[in-house]
């Protein structure tokens, strides 16, 4: 039997989010063309079952939001009290065809809708 400890330090938190070398440049690309210093992960009540992403780049974070750097010209801003939804979050930038996307994987969804745009957790 193992024993399992939950923190609900931001910091451990948002220490457990990780980022893919694919990914981290994708936002080094899009921080660069739009002249901002960060990105901000945040979600948004929508959808048939219950939460989506929202990313955003953005200049500063926002009140209240958990910082950490991901390299010297790539900021994560997450909204604090996301972060234990999002905890152990992983970030991918795959590529099919010509077609590039951004892919979540977060190992605390419960349940998605059928289309992939929300989840519950």
């Amino acid at each position: 039997m193992s024993v399992e400890t939950y923190s609900t330090n931001p910091r451990e938190l948002i220490d457990t989010i990780t980022v893919s070398d694919a990914a981290l440049e994708h936002f080094r690309r899009l921080l660069k063309k739009n002249a901002k210093k960060g990105v901000r992960i945040s979600l948004k009540e929508a959808g048939c079952t219950g939460f989506k992403y929202v990313i955003e780049e953005v200049d500063n974070p926002h009140d209240g939001d958990t910082t950490r750097k991901l390299a010297d010209d790539v900021e994560l801003y997450v909204e604090t009290g996301c972060l234990a939804a999002i905890k152990g979050l992983s970030i991918d930038l795959t590529q099919m065809g010509l077609n590039k996307n951004l892919v979540m994987n977060n190992p605390n969804v419960k349940d998605e809708c059928g289309c992939g745009e929300s989840f519950s957790v």
